[in-house]
């Protein structure tokens, strides 16, 4: 019985990780919240994730993962270059400190 046990040990632990991580990723998706925007230049698709503090959206071809940041009013996101700020239902996002997306407007659903 107990090389039994011994020889299920890791198969028991390996679901339990897998089981882990699937869970972690189902409570991601449930967390994240979907924003669109219409800015000047283009439509803005942002993934707001309030339990990481993080926004995700796709621009010029990347997907930019920027983290909650300091902010004297509305939020901030960065990741060190890009910049995503917004207060109510307004938002832009700057490339080292130049406007890309201007006059976003939060799209109702």
């Amino acid at each position: 019985m107990k090389k039994l046990f011994i020889l299920l040990l890791p198969c028991m632990l390996a679901g339990c990780s897998y089981y882990n991580s699937l869970y972690s990723a189902m409570q991601d998706r449930f967390q994240t919240d979907t924003l669109e925007y219409q800015c000047d230049e283009k439509p803005l698709t942002v993934k707001l994730n309030n339990a990481r503090q993080e926004v995700r959206f796709l621009y010029e071809n990347d997907m930019l993962a920027l983290k909650q940041g300091m902010s004297a009013s509305g939020t901030r996101y960065t990741d060190g270059v890009y910049v995503f700020w917004s207060k109510g239902n307004e938002a832009t996002v700057y490339r080292h400190d130049t406007v890309v997306l201007h006059n976003c407007r939060l799209q109702s659903s």
